[in-house]
This record gives structure tokens, sequence and C-alpha cells, in this order.
């Protein structure tokens, strides 16, 4: 054990930024972008290296947002709808979900988000990725 602490102790000045509990919007806003950059890298393979660093970091940006944000709840489509309510948008205004007949597509269940979108909604609306999953 005293081996595997000292591994620690000598990487944790590089990586102490992205694996502690984020307390400022500038450490949240760090470990978003680590994460969406760990989620292209990783995509749908389970197997991947990288794959249980998709759950830290989930983890540690959970805990920002319970501490910080206003919980979301509901199925996907219809927290993206009261969100596009809240904020007067229409399908116009949600271009980068797609052209209208893909916004149409989504508001009526036809078609589920993708990460990409799910990201610029995220962005978009100031919410956690989760709230579209």
């Amino acid at each position: 054990m005293i081996a595997e602490l000292e591994r620690v102790k000598a990487s944790w000045k590089d990586v102490k930024d992205f694996l502690s509990v984020p307390h400022s919007k500038k450490e949240y806003n760090k470990i978003v972008s680590l994460l969406d950059l760990v989620i292209d890298e990783v995509g749908n393979k389970e197997n991947h290296p990288l794959a249980p660093l998709l759950e830290v970091l989930g983890s540690l940006i959970e805990s920002y947002e319970e501490e910080n944000f206003k919980p979301i709840e509901g199925e996907p489509i219809e927290v993206l709808k009261f969100l596009m309510q809240e904020h007067n948008l229409s399908q116009k205004d949600m271009k980068q979900l797609g052209s209208q007949g893909v916004v149409s597509e989504i508001l009526n269940g036809k078609r589920e988000l993708n990460v990409r979108q799910i990201k610029e909604l995220s962005k978009r609306f100031g919410v956690s990725p989760a709230v579209f999953i």
C-alpha cells in the first residue's frame, strides 16, 4: 500500500485539478471540458482504458451540481421543451440541433438526442448534460 501511495503522491500535482471536487465555476468548467474530451475519446467503448475516468469525472461534476444547480427532472424531451419555453425559444432557434425537421423529430420523440446535441444543449442552457440523457 505504501508503494501505491508514493505513486499517487508523485503524480497528484499533475491530476489534482481534474480529480478533485470542484469548488468554483472555473474548476467545474475545467472538469466538464475534460469530460467532453474523454467522451469523444471513449465513445461507446466500455473496454476503453479511459472508460473508468468517465465515472470519476461524472461523480465530481454531480457533486458540484448538487450543491450549485437547481435540479431539473423529467424525460429529456420534456426538459428540452420546458427550457425552450422558459427561454422563449422556438424550433427555429434550435439550429444547434440540426435542421427544423430534425428538431421537430426530436421534440416529437421520433429521434433521440446524440452526444453532440446534448453537449450543445448543456452549454446553451447552462445545465448538466445528464438532464438530456
